[in-house]
């Protein structure tokens, strides 16, 4: 928790606090296929992945678990027992295994250098983040994440991080779920096209539910630059914890997000890190307080915004 504590003091006094960037699609850029998460081919990938943002310079590095939770497993078959009848032995356990291993490359990378960068925990919706008609019911929901943030904070986590959350309601029982381990949580919505969270709820509204239920942060993510540059002045004025964003670059391309196929993001070059960095400064100039990247942006990107944001603070 130390090390959250600078990032807590950071945003007290008002600094502004640099996330990372993609992981899927920064693995797949550099040639690992994404069959869990390469957790269990690629190790060595996933922690140098890690180990090269911290170097970039942010001050949060997240956990490569983004939609790896039993529930992607489940819904191959018709229910448990039928998992259990025909499914490998440890298809139970596997993505508690490979949540805890994934945790222990983030602290591996974050341990390794002279700078000592937070750990965020991701949890994501259940079901596929693009579609929260599939939102399982509270109860259910709220209990399969507290399964996944107890193993997270058991491996050490020093904050959660809910990413690209897309109904109020999962929202607000994950962030129950992730409460129950004493972390600070920070929760982040995905949006529609029309400024709304991707469920249709008001973005205010979602932002101030969290935000009373104990959130310690409020963003939007996984949407492209301007549709975070519109988003943020309707955050700022929703809560008074700290706001902001990460957006993802390019164009999404399915099949992806499956641990079969190849999570990529097409047309990211019209996005060089530079340009990028200078419309997350526009967010830093907004009121933006927590900055970072999504799909698609790289170690390249999280540099770049790390230097402008040094400067900004230079002047």
């Amino acid at each position: 928790m130390e090390a959250y504590q600078a990032v807590r003091q950071r945003l007290a006094s008002g600094d502004t606090v640099l996330l990372d960037g993609g992981i899927g699609t920064e693995l797949v850029r550099r040639g690992v296929r994404w069959r869990w998460h390469g957790l269990r081919t690629d190790p060595e990938a996933v922690r140098a992945v890690h180990e090269d943002y911290v170097r970039a310079g942010a001050d949060v590095i997240r956990t490569n678990t983004f939609q790896l939770n039993h529930r992607t497993y489940l819904n191959v078959f018709r229910d448990r027992d039928h998992m259990r009848r025909i499914g490998a032995p440890d298809l139970d356990r596997r993505a508690t295994d490979l949540v805890r291993l994934a945790v222990r490359l983030a602290r591996q990378a974050a341990e390794a250098g002279s700078r000592r960068p937070a750990v965020a925990g991701v949890l994501s919706p259940l079901n596929h983040c693009f579609r929260p008609d599939l939102a399982l019911s509270d109860a259910e929901a709220e209990a399969e994440h507290r399964e996944i943030a107890l193993a997270m904070a058991d491996e050490g986590v020093d904050l959660f991080l809910l990413e690209s959350m897309n109904t109020v309601r999962e929202a607000l029982a994950a962030l129950r779920a992730a409460r129950q381990t004493g972390r600070p949580v920070w929760v982040s919505f995905v949006l529609g096209p029309e400024g709304r969270v991707l469920g249709g709820e008001p973005l205010a509204d979602a932002a101030a539910a969290v935000a009373a239920g104990g959130a310690a942060a409020v963003l939007v993510n996984c949407v492209p630059p301007d549709d975070v540059t519109r988003a943020l002045p309707v955050l700022l004025r929703a809560v008074s914890v700290p706001a902001g964003g990460f957006a993802h670059i390019g164009r999404f391309d399915p099949p992806s997000w499956k641990f079969e196929f190849f999570p990529q993001f097409t047309g990211t070059d019209e996005w060089p890190p530079e340009r990028y960095a200078a419309v997350a400064d526009a967010w830093r100039r907004a009121g933006a307080r927590i900055l970072g990247g999504c799909c698609g942006t790289t170690p390249a990107h999280v540099a770049v915004l790390r230097r402008t944001l040094d400067a900004a603070a230079a002047r």
